[in-house]
Formats: structure tokens, sequence, C-alpha cells
């Protein structure tokens, strides 16, 4: 018995594994696809590879011309091969779960994270709903123990409302993995200048300023009884562009991508609007949502439109102003002031941009500082490796606004290229607790409440037939005392 058997066999409770990760044999794949969707859904996977392949096979200089990112490399196990093959074959991986203590594992893809992402619309389309029913054809026979995560395309509310009708409705699948952070062409460059309209580009996070209303997405979710998670990272953008260094391009990137979307739809009240969803936000770690959290209410106390008043130029005091300034300023600065230089009252649209409502909390309906606790801190999960010191931040209730504890889902991260020995995982984020970082009732939630919860609030019947179902049913069950 290894070091992961023998925590789990002291542990009272399941754990769920709420990001495992299988590795696609692209051969097999392909074959597989071309069956189900034909030659366009084998477009998509050319289209998929086709950014790595390309930056691999440019020099550092020819890279640092086209502004292209250094891509992964050697980004699988090969020193372990069993682990290797543990992350392609499901069959193995089944097999060897109680070796690594887990009792169940949602299993996200690799290759096929990106073929929602491909701008190919018929191809993205064709590809996501080939992939999805491979992917549930492979893992279905061990569905007591492990559930894929269906891939939904999301550059438009319809493909999104179609697939997941599709993956959900007729797969059956319970979990769904929604694309975010779309690149669009921006409007001007592309009416101006079309020619380089590919090569400008904004990215859309769902939520507000969106090129689209995603309401029906998220009540579609909610209809099916799945709650959305987000995969998404952001390495070669932005300031992950190195064209010689992998680590600078994926170091804090996944977490980058996650603020984004995460305080997208926070700020566009999707919150407030679903207040019985949860949002899943994985690979990210949670120190940027304790961050994020903070300064949302911090931002919050001196900019929601009551305390604006503390800054609009209408209440400026001018003959006070004047007063102090030939007291204290000088006399250029008195000059200056009375000739009514550089002060101004304005307080009109000219002055605030144009925008609607000065208020930039205005959709998620803030009453007193402690509705951030019900609408960020309760509604909003987030997926962390094991291996990560800050995962403790989530359950530092004494330094989060208002006591709040962050939603932390304890994810394998097992078919990557960071994580040498998959029995590793689960002692590895123990040590939390062994360093004293967190308590072990602390750590029970991370590695099976939270994730629990997650899946199981909203679908009850999430867990049937799987070894934690009673374990979940107890932890969901209605109090009595609360009646």
């Amino acid at each position: 018995m290894n070091s992961a058997e023998k925590l789990r066999a002291q542990l009272s409770h399941p754990v769920i594994d709420a990001d495992g990760h299988w590795l696609e044999y692209g051969p097999v794949v392909a074959d597989a696809m071309r069956k189900i969707g034909g030659d366009v859904a084998i477009r998509a996977m050319g289209a998929n590879g086709g950014r790595v392949g390309g930056s691999l096979s440019m020099t550092p200089a020819e890279r640092r011309r086209a502004n292209v990112a250094q891509e992964a490399f050697w980004g699988a196990p090969t020193r372990n091969t069993r682990d290797r093959a543990t992350a392609m074959l499901p069959r193995l991986l089944y097999e060897r779960l109680d070796e690594f203590g887990i009792d169940f594992s949602i299993m996200f893809p690799t290759m096929g994270l990106g073929l929602p992402r491909v701008a190919d619309d018929e191809a993205r389309i064709a590809a996501c709903h080939a992939f999805n029913q491979y992917q549930m054809d492979l893992f279905d026979p061990f569905a007591d123990r492990m559930t894929p995560a269906a891939v939904i395309p999301m550059h438009t509310p319809e493909e999104a409302l179609a697939e997941l009708d599709h993956a959900v409705g007729d797969l059956g699948f319970k979990v769904v993995m929604l694309n975010s952070m779309m690149e669009r062409p921006v409007a001007q460059i592309a009416e101006e200048r079309p020619e380089a309209a590919d090569l400008a580009s904004w990215f859309d996070t769902l939520g507000i300023d969106s090129a689209y209303d995603y309401d029906p997405v998220w009540a579609k979710c909610r209809e099916l009884k799945v709650s959305p998670t987000f995969h998404r990272g952001s390495r070669g953008r932005a300031f992950r562009m190195s064209p010689t260094n992998f680590c600078y391009n994926h170091i804090g990137h996944f977490a980058a991508a996650s603020e984004a979307v995460c305080k997208s739809l926070f700020f566009d009240g999707v919150t407030r609007r679903f207040p019985d969803m949860n949002f899943g936000f994985l690979e990210g770690g949670v120190a940027f949502a304790a961050l994020l959290y903070a300064d949302l209410i911090g931002h919050w106390e001196i900019r929601n439109g009551e305390a604006l008043g503390d800054t609009d130029p209408g209440n400026l005091d001018t003959g006070l102003l004047l007063e102090l300034a030939e007291k204290y300023g000088g006399p250029e600065v008195a000059e200056a002031m009375r000739a009514g230089r550089g002060i101004s009252t304005r307080n009109d649209a000219a002055t605030t941009g144009g925008i609607a409502n000065l208020d930039d909390y205005h959709r998620c309906e803030i009453v007193e500082a402690s509705d951030f606790k019900t609408l960020f801190a309760d509604r909003f999960y987030f997926g962390c490796e094991a291996d990560d010191a800050t995962n403790a931040y989530a359950f530092d209730t004494r330094n989060n606004p208002f006591g709040a504890e962050l939603n932390a889902m304890f994810g394998s991260d097992i078919g990557h290229f960071d994580v040498k020995d998959m029995a590793g995982v689960l002692p590895e984020a123990y040590e939390l607790v062994e360093d004293e970082r967190i308590e072990l009732a602390a750590f029970e939630r991370f590695v099976f409440a939270n994730p629990a919860r997650f899946w199981g609030e909203a679908n009850p019947a999430f867990f049937a037939g799987t070894p934690v179902a009673d374990a979940v049913s107890e932890l969901l069950a209605p109090d009595p005392r609360r009646r």
C-alpha cells in the first residue's frame, strides 16, 4: 500500500478529483472523429494543433519577428511510462484510482480543450459534436468512478445551446466545459482595414460588454442541471508572449484567464440573476480569487453610485478652493484658479465617457457590502492543483472579507507534465494539513465537500451509482435543524 492509499484509508470521507486529465491518442481519435463527424471534424483537429506545431517549427528569431510565443514541448510523462499509459488508457486509469486515493474523478480532455476555440465555425461545431460522442463512448464503461467533460463551443449562444442539448440531453454528459475568451475582430479595423482584420482582436469574456447575451446559455445549464466550468488559459497572449521561454508564458496563464471571465460574469450581474447556479474555474488556483474578491469590495466602497459623490466635479466648492489657494498656493496658483484654468465642475456625459449608468456595480444590485459574499464567494468555485501552497488562502477566513471561505476544489491534473507521479498527488495536497496551513476539516471540504456541492447542488443525481453516492447524499441532505 503506497502513501496515497494509506492516506485515503485514514480519511473519514471520499476524495473527488475535480480536474483530472486524459491524453488523447491522436491516431485513434482522428479515426473516430472522421467516422462520427467526417472530414470537417478532422479539419478542426488540424487547426487546433496548428498553433503549437507552427510555433515549434519556427526558430526563436522567426518567432520574435512574427510575435509568436514559445509553446510547450515535451508536455507528457515519459520517464514514468506507466503513468503515461494511464493517462492515455481510461481502463488502466480506472484500475489505478484506488492506488491514487481517488474515489471519483471528473475527466477533462487535453487536445479536446482546444476544439471549441477553433475559428472555423463549421469545423468547430462539427468537431465538438463528434468529440463528445467519442468521449462518452470511451468513458461509459467506467461511469461509476469517472465521468468526462463535454466540450461546448461558445462563439454564439445558439451553437452553445445546440451542443448542450446534444451533449447533456442526448448523450447524458453530467459535466460541461464551456469555452471562453473568444477572439472577436475589432470593428473599426475590420471596417477600415479589412485586409488586416485578422491581426487585431479583443477577447469576449461572456459577461460584461460581451458581443452576445449569454443568459440563455446559463438558463439552459440550469434546465439541464449542469454547473458551467471554464478551463481556458491565456499563454501566448499579451504579457505572456516570450518567443523563447515557455515557462514565462505558462506561469499564471490559467489564473489570468479565469480572473477575466470570473470578473466579467460578476460585473454583468450573472450571479444576481442566477443565484442558484455554481460556476467553476479550473486549474488557475484560488489565490487570484482571494485577491479579486477583496478588490471587488474595495473598489465598490469608493466607486459605487453613492460613493461617486465624493469625486463628482459638481460637488467641488470652488470658492473654498480659491480661498485656500490664495492663502497657501501663492500668487501664480491663485491667479490661474481665478481664471478658471485646470478646474472644472462639469459632470455631464462628456466627462464620463457617455456611459448610461455611472455605478459600475449596478447590474449586481449591491445593497450592502456583505452581498459580495453571497454573489461571489458562495457561487464561484476554483480548481486547485495539489502542489499550490496558496490553496490555503481559500480557507483564511480571518483575511477574506466577511469571513468568507472560498470554494477551492482539489484537481489532480494527472496526465500533464507537472505531475511526475500520479500516486503522489493526494499526499502532496495533504501537505497543507501536515504543514498546519489548513485544518483537517478544511481538507475535507477541499477534496470532497466542495466538488460534491459544485456538481451535486445542480444535479442531486450526479453521483448516483458511484462509491461516493451515500456520502454526497448525506452532505447535501437538508438540515432539519434549519427548518
